[in-house]
């Protein structure tokens, strides 16, 4: 009878214990707060839509009679359709097809297809994430993707839909292009780096040759802990590549940004050299732009904008450009965007060869992304 009870006892402290154990391994669980990852596949499908009216005051044109107008258009100068998505939370893609005014084709105009708007491929890749190894927001891409410095520009920039920035518009760098990139940001927030290699030809063209772009952008934000200074950021980048072998295609952009509730600023320096064929001089051009978006709490903003392009510095021809104008962004959700802008642009055409006219243009300007 006492070793029955002697067993007894033993087995119901070896439940208590086994009871005790498992109430303190949820106790854990629950202080940690740990939620798994959501591994659940998902596509979203969203849109961009820029369209504008533009009236040109100078200069004129002349019509087949030899009548003088001002060119005057309405246009759509982008509509994106995005679909973006994840098949796991390490795996995501996106595809985004842009709208594009068709020129002639083998250099004929074909009736019924020049200048019709149709759809071409701007975005296609693969991205894995590398939030469970290091910093959110680190990640490897492959396939035709944003180029580390005018994507960049562009979230800070926020007038895309008003006009390119300035490597983007005079062509420096193409804004997307074939290759393989690997982003890390660093901790604490004190900035990130975005790196990688590319065909350099650009979305809108094949590889050529067995030339590549190896492009770097690296940014530093030096006091992210101070409320005020937060939005600052130092930003360096670099894409050296070739036209053909031995033939240089280099770039080196400085670029100093500010982000706050009033206001956004960006000022940048770009240097160029471009050799198109070893039996041929190299070209070596210098940029400027300075920009900045003052706003108001209500909605109401403004654009502020000066480039000059000096596209050989060698001669003295180059171009100043001025945009400026009011805009009201509306008030909506957070990941959805529409907003208006009236713009005044003036083009100036200085120094010899140049005998290009002074350019005006005046335009209304809309944004829709959602």
């Amino acid at each position: 009878m006492k070793q029955r009870l002697g067993s007894f006892s033993a087995a119901l402290a070896a439940a208590i214990l086994m009871a005790r154990a498992e109430a303190v391994r949820a106790q854990i669980t629950a202080a940690e707060g740990y939620t798994p990852p959501d591994d659940t596949p998902s596509v979203k499908v969203g849109g961009t839509i820029f369209a504008n009216y533009t009236w040109q005051a100078e200069p004129q044109a002349i019509d087949a009679d030899g009548n003088k107008y001002h060119p005057n258009a309405f246009d759509v100068t982008r509509a994106y359709i995005n679909v973006t998505g994840q098949i796991s939370h390490l795996i995501s893609f996106r595809i985004t097809p842009d709208v594009v005014r068709t020129g002639n084709v083998a250099g004929v105009a074909v009736p019924g297809l020049t200048g019709t708007l149709t759809y071409r491929l701007k975005y296609a890749y693969g991205q894995l994430n590398f939030d469970d190894f290091t910093t959110k927001g680190s990640w490897f891409r492959l396939g035709m993707q944003q180029t580390p410095f005018i994507d960049f520009e562009e979230n800070i920039y926020r007038y895309r839909f008003s006009g390119k920035v300035l490597t983007d518009n005079e062509g420096i760098l193409p804004s997307s292009d074939l290759g393989a990139s690997v982003h890390w940001n660093f901790p604490d927030n004190f900035g990130d780096v975005h790196g990688g290699v590319y065909n350099g030809e650009g979305y809108t063209a094949p590889e050529v040759n067995d030339q590549k772009s190896f492009q770097v952008r690296a940014t530093v934000r030096p006091v992210p802990m101070i409320a005020v200074l937060r939005g600052l950021r130092f930003t360096g980048y670099y894409d050296g590549d070739h036209y053909i072998r031995d033939a240089k295609r280099e770039r080196y952009i400085a670029f100093v940004s500010y982000e706050s509730p009033w206001v956004n600023f960006g000022a940048e320096y770009n240097h160029n050299k471009d050799q198109t064929s070893v039996t041929k001089a190299e070209i070596t051009s210098e940029n400027f732009s300075i920009w900045a978006t003052p706003r108001l709490p209500c909605g109401i903003e403004a654009l502020i904008r000066w480039d000059r392009i000096d596209p050989n510095t060698a001669l003295t021809a180059r171009k100043q450009r001025i945009q400026a104008g009011p805009a009201y962004w509306f008030p909506v959700q957070k990941g959805v965007a529409a907003a208006v802008m009236l713009q005044y642009e003036q083009v100036r055409y200085m120094g010899a060869p140049n005998s290009k006219p002074t350019e005006e243009r005046y335009g209304l300007f809309t944004l829709f992304n959602f």
